[in-house]
């Protein structure tokens, strides 16, 4: 009986990011184990399956096989939990085996050659793990620079995140922490991701949907595990510290994470916030706006201030 080779479909959902993701599909397509296909998930953005129709040529002249389903936006905000869980089922529909791999992978994201095979000999050791790959960043490069380089010259710019861990090639670090967990670039068996239950999709717009995600492995006892070789390089973008344009979003996404699991998620940005003047905290609680003035805190009337008897 012939023995089933495992395969993986690699996951992405996008809205805009047009030269990123080129970027990511031509390396993706320079796989050393190439992805039974790219499923992609477009946000709002219907430009998407015109942009990839024979951009990724495979080194057989053959084009990356792609598949992309639509959706549209969430009253003004990217559904991005749902588009994930799209993508997933879009994905185990024609990923029939046990030992399949579903491999989300973010667009501002381009493979190592090494990726795809790296997730899926991890998964072969520990099929019951959520997996997770180190993603190292580019520093600011010319369009130039980057269309001519190759996963050598990536390695070579590309400085691991400072906070994650950066396991060696070949190396798989076990027992890692839940908090730790980005969705940039993960990879879970059909079983794995049915056990977490996928993303909430009640989470809308910027922030907290992947940090609920870990918090539902860790409670469905699903360990992480760091996958050296299955390494990715982070285009670089220019980002708010702290992103003021998404507070909404993260006031919003952060009091359905706090309801969830009985605390709130990024804090570190709601702390800046609340230094900036733009949030206060009640009881545990974080709202917009600067916290209103009670009595104790107004200025105190000195002589010198107060009216001249007449």
């Amino acid at each position: 009986m012939k023995e089933i080779q495992p395969r993986a479909v690699v996951i992405t959902a996008v809205h805009g990011r047009h030269t990123h993701l080129r970027r990511m599909r031509s390396g993706l397509a320079a796989s050393l184990q190439r992805p039974l296909r790219h499923q992609l998930v477009a946000m709002a953005d219907p430009e998407i399956s015109v942009l990839v129709d024979g951009d990724a040529l495979l080194p057989d002249g053959h084009p990356l096989p792609t598949e992309v389903c639509e959706l549209p936006d969430a009253q003004g905000r990217l559904p991005l939990a749902e588009a994930r869980n799209r993508g997933a089922q879009r994905a185990l529909d024609c990923l029939p085996h046990p030992e399949d791999l579903l491999i989300f992978l973010d667009v501002d994201c381009i493979p190592a050659p090494e990726l795809v095979g790296a997730y899926l000999e991890a998964a072969a050791q520990h099929p019951e793990k959520l997996l997770c790959g180190p993603v190292a960043y580019l520093p600011e490069l010319s369009a130039e620079q980057l269309d001519a380089a190759d996963a050598t010259q990536f390695a070579a710019w590309a400085a691991p995140h400072p906070a994650r861990p950066a396991p060696a090639p070949g190396e798989i670090l076990l027992g890692g922490e839940h908090s730790l967990f980005w969705s940039l670039s993960f990879a879970v068996r059909r079983a794995v991701w049915e056990r977490i239950g996928g993303f909430d999709e009640a989470y809308t717009g910027y922030g907290a949907e992947d940090t609920d995600f870990a918090w539902r492995a860790r409670a469905a006892g699903v360990e992480l595990a760091w996958v050296g070789g299955a390494r990715a390089y982070h285009q670089y973008h220019p980002v708010s510290r702290p992103p003021v344009e998404h507070l909404d979003d993260i006031l919003r996404n952060g009091r359905l994470f706090a309801n969830t699991w009985g605390h709130w998620p990024m804090e570190g940005w709601l702390q800046e916030f609340e230094r900036m003047g733009l949030v206060h905290q009640v009881d545990g609680d974080w709202a917009a706006g600067e916290a209103p003035r009670t009595h104790e805190d107004s200025p105190k009337e000195t002589h010198e201030d107060s009216p001249k008897e007449r």
